[in-house]
């Protein structure tokens, strides 16, 4: 991490509060589930094509590219499965079962027979291990949001849940790290043995949070709603009488994702297509872009405890649109410098600021009752235009010449339905934790 977590200070809900161990524990998490989600993009972009595939073409990347969306498929059943286990025996439990559900599906991917072996039952496996990484990824940030959100003081909530999504740039930074020596490997190895190392390596990360998060104890706030017995038996029939609007509002700006994929997976093909650069290099990009987020996430999550969530969240938005041309049009430059400054203003400076609020933004929105449930279904519904932009820029042409246009316009698209949804929410950023969502 790039700053020490400080204390509850004043306005926690009780004494026992651990916001320090709680964001500890969410930033560990994200980064196991975007560690592995991001081998599974960089591989699907720069791997999978050849391994899983039979031809080596358009077609093959599309297919590709669909095999990373249909986690988020899974993602929708799963937050409403793990939504309703989550308000109703707990945070901490879900997440225990998220963290090792993403963990095993990842290394299972890592020993799969490719298509020269098995043929179509190859893609058919994969898919398979990707639908279970989907069912964990539903609950895992949703959980860990809401976690981190209930521990925190009041005062500081946007802060402390500003690192369950900074994680997501730690595992980023850590996943292409890993895989950025597996593409110097000579063709023979990477694609056979030398791709399954870093899903393999999954497991460490595994380990080393499930340690961390086995001593967390449940929220203050939950285990309150526990002994008043506030706690729904049916959460989603809750949710949808009392905050259907906020989970419709939830899913619109969950839009904003797709500026992730857009920047981690898309890019990377597209550079490699369009403009000839290497993969080592767009990695390269997405490391620093990523390292700089470790800082700037923060200080946003920080800003919105000042000024509110909306400003910070809405700003993300329109800076993400705007860069997008911008930091397509530098990987045809030939500039690898350009191309660092508009990776890092394009991600760290501009899509970091919504990445940063959306956690305690959209958990704001719900009672502690619901909270678990609506940020899952809302999120992951949300989730699936993010899944499947890879795959929609590239069946419109998107990693052909010219296709900066159709990636810039699709992302301005969904940044203006993000924006325009955050325009008409609430702002909670002085409302008590006690009284968040209480209509």
């Amino acid at each position: 991490m790039s700053q020490t977590l400080p204390s509850a200070g004043a306005g926690a809900l009780t004494s026992g509060g651990t916001p320090k161990k709680a964001a500890l524990a969410s930033f560990l998490g994200s980064a196991v589930e975007y560690y592995d989600f991001f081998i599974f993009g960089s591989a699907a972009a720069l791997i999978f094509p050849k391994v899983f595939f039979p031809d080596a073409d358009t077609n093959a990347a599309i297919m590709s590219f669909a095999t990373f969306g249909f986690a988020y498929v899974a993602r929708p059943v799963g937050a409403i499965i793990l939504g309703h286990f989550g308000d109703r025996v707990g945070r901490r439990k879900v997440l225990m079962f998220t963290l090792l559900l993403m963990g095993a599906s990842t290394f299972v991917i890592g020993c799969l027979p490719d298509f020269r072996t098995v043929g179509w039952w190859a893609p058919v496996l994969l898919v398979l291990a990707r639908l279970c990484q989907g069912l964990s990824a539903a609950g895992e940030q949703a959980g860990a949001s809401s976690m981190t959100l209930e521990h925190a003081p009041d005062n500081r909530r946007s802060f402390f849940t500003s690192w369950t999504l900074t994680g997501t740039q730690g595992g980023q930074i850590l996943a292409a790290l890993v895989f950025i020596p597996v593409l110097a490997l000579p063709d023979e190895i990477k694609f056979g043995i030398g791709w399954r190392i870093p899903f393999w390596l999954s497991a460490v990360v595994v380990v080393v949070a499930f340690l961390i998060r086995r001593t967390l104890h449940e929220p203050p706030a939950f285990e309150e709603a526990r002994k008043t017995a506030q706690i729904a038996k049916l959460p989603v029939a809750d949710l949808l009488k009392g905050h259907w609007r906020d989970v419709l509002r939830v899913i619109c700006c969950a839009f904003i994702a797709a500026v992730s994929t857009v920047f981690g997976t898309l890019a990377i093909s597209y550079a490699k297509t369009v403009a000839g650069v290497d993969g080592t290099t767009t990695l390269w990009l997405v490391v620093g872009a990523n390292l700089v987020a470790l800082g700037t996430q923060p200080l946003f999550g920080m800003l919105a405890d000042k000024i509110g969530r909306k400003p910070v969240f809405i700003y993300g938005a329109v800076a993400s649109a705007i860069l997008t041309p911008v930091f397509l049009l530098s990987l045809e430059s030939g500039s690898i410098p350009l191309m660092f400054l508009a990776a890092i203003g394009y991600f760290s400076g501009g899509y970091a600021a919504a990445n940063a609020v959306w956690p305690s933004f959209y958990a704001e929105m719900f009672s502690t009752k619901v909270r678990f449930s609506g940020l899952a279904i809302g999120t992951q519904l949300g989730f699936l235009m993010a899944g499947f932009a890879p795959a929609i820029v590239a069946a419109m042409g998107g990693i052909q010449p010219g296709g900066w246009v159709q990636i810039s316009i699709f992302t301005g698209i969904i940044c203006a339905v993000a924006a325009v949804s955050a325009m008409t929410a609430k702002e909670s950023f002085r409302t008590p934790t006690r009284l968040l969502g209480v209509k």
